[in-house]
């Protein structure tokens, strides 16, 4: 199957009909027709069920959609790179990034990457895990700043840049003791404000279960998939959460900050670096390297 057909095919899905389809890609309507009836015919199996309402997916086409779209997006990075080093410019780099690799990390590559390479053209994209691994695989980013374990069925280099511990967000009316400090049993007891099981479930999963051999039952009472909205749930007295401690340089009011006086088992946030594997050196090879520098 060639782009030119794959195009067809998800324009067709994503318009639910050939004459829209059509109209989208600038074709006329009988040309589209014959070259869906040749990738049938060359494939064995139906991709649409065609009729007056107009086209829907069969199951074959369902099990191909998202493949399709995932290689037309890498061919069109290729192309935008390929033009890019065309007109004399020396490329883009597309940063996908959790909240929590703004305090310092990325920043701090961000002004080597600008110094040694003035003209590659930086994007950055804010990002859930979930969202950057779609990403990553699906080639809309060059490389992702996450929060590890991940599961990645692309070919990938991963680059660990370090990890911290946990600390309480609390609303800002709760008087905190002399030492500052709150217990997992407080946690506990205001429930926990925290980011969907989908996003990071290996890292979820330990929280729960670190408060689980300590004898509390730590719920989950509000799910948020950014660092702003957890604090946010925390301000309007929805739970409690807990965060990177670099978060303490992110001030939102009606939330403060506070240290565990018994999380030592809790687990670390981890943050990593993952780039896809190319046969050749890429500028997210370059940035890896200044992000661990």
């Amino acid at each position: 199957m060639d782009t030119r057909q794959m195009r067809c095919v998800v324009a067709i899905a994503e318009t639910g009909s050939l004459t829209g389809a059509a109209q989208r890609l600038g074709f006329a309507q009988p040309a589209l027709t014959q070259t869906l009836n040749r990738l049938e015919a060359e494939l064995g199996t139906k991709l649409f069920v065609r009729n007056r309402r107009g086209a829907a997916l069969t199951e074959a086409g369902l099990a191909i959609i998202d493949d399709l779209r995932a290689s037309l997006a890498h061919a069109d990075a290729a192309n935008e790179r390929a033009r890019a080093l065309g007109a004399g410019r020396a490329g883009r780099l597309t940063v996908g990034f959790v909240t929590h690799a703004v305090y310092e990390v990325m920043p701090r590559a961000l002004r080597r990457l600008r110094a040694e390479h003035p003209q590659v053209d930086v994007v950055l994209k804010e990002m859930s895990n979930a969202e950057q691994v779609d990403a990553l695989e699906g080639g809309r980013i060059d490389i992702a700043l996450l929060h590890p374990p991940v599961s990645v069925t692309a070919r990938v280099h991963e680059r660990r840049l370090g990890e911290e511990r946990m600390v309480v967000a609390l609303p800002v009316h709760y008087d905190l003791p002399t030492d500052g400090r709150v217990s997992m049993a407080q946690v506990a007891a205001h429930g926990l404000v925290w980011f969907p099981a989908a996003q990071m479930p290996a890292l979820r999963t330990a929280l729960l279960g670190t408060f689980r051999s300590a004898g509390y039952d730590l719920r989950v009472v509000q799910d948020a998939n950014r660092t702003l909205t957890v604090l946010a749930c925390v301000a309007a007295g929805l739970g409690w959460s807990l965060l990177p401690s670099s978060v303490r340089a992110l001030r939102h009011e009606g939330v403060r900050y506070a240290e565990l006086s018994d999380g030592d088992d809790l687990p670390a946030f981890e943050l990593s670096a993952l780039w896809l594997a190319r046969s050749r050196p890429t500028f997210a090879d370059i940035f890896a390297t200044m992000l661990g520098a």
